[in-house]
């Protein structure tokens, strides 16, 4: 798995520095030729939608749930600018400003066509990061508050994984074995806690020893 780790880094590294270029070439079309002048160059023009997209994704990859819920926000606050402009510039115009959601569609689109913007490449990245802390059942329902999931590889390799990390888990955070039954329990419902199974603590608390905690209830803590 640390192969594959090494590379869906690689390629996410990759990825953000392809979207900083862009989100620096779009910086400096909207600030003009005149931006770097004087008073000028200390009151640059707000970023569009795209320009903020291209910004958020250069800082690490989103999902495209989390990255409407971010854009939405300015997405308003645009319309109500150009609302207001309209209305005192009292100008005829037979083209009706966009609603907030479909100029964020069309940013979101055109940030996936280009693979700015990816859910795949998110569900990876999000796993690697918390895969270290958190047991499969916290990662996949983090996954799901993003409304993504992983491919069935990375999924199975997430499932052969898990008694591995919880094992390495337990050694950073306690850093020996229980010496007496309230302390199997807080270990384990440390790991059940941190979304690991019932039947991945049981294996872990199993390894580190003391069989008279093998009746210890590890079920209580999990989803």
């Amino acid at each position: 798995m640390r192969a594959h780790d090494q590379t869906g880094a690689k390629a996410a590294t990759e990825a953000s520095v392809k979207v900083g270029t862009e989100a620096g070439a779009q910086a400096g079309s909207e600030a003009g030729p005149e931006a770097g002048s004087g008073a000028r160059s200390r009151r640059r023009p707000p970023l569009s939608l795209k320009g903020r997209a291209l910004a958020l994704l250069a800082q690490r990859d989103h999902s495209r749930v989390e990255l409407k819920r971010k854009l939405m926000p300015h997405a308003r606050a645009l319309a109500l600018a150009e609302l207001a402009a309209d209305a005192q510039d009292q100008a005829e115009s037979s083209v009706s400003p966009l609603d907030p959601a479909e100029r964020v569609a069309e940013v979101l689109e055109w940030l996936q066509a280009r693979d700015y913007l990816s859910d795949t490449r998110f569900a990876e990245s999000r796993t690697h990061a918390r895969s270290a802390k958190f047991g499969n059942l916290r990662i996949r329902q983090e996954l799901s508050q993003h409304g993504v999931s992983l491919t069935a590889e990375a999924a199975q390799r997430l499932k052969d994984s898990e008694f591995e990390r919880a094992r390495l888990l337990q050694v950073r955070k306690f850093g020996c074995s229980p010496c007496s039954v309230s302390e199997y329990a807080r270990q384990a419902r440390f790991l059940a806690g941190r979304g690991f199974s019932s039947d991945t603590t049981r294996q872990v608390m199993r390894l580190v020893g003391w069989a008279a905690a093998e009746g210890a209830d590890v079920d209580a803590d999990e989803d």
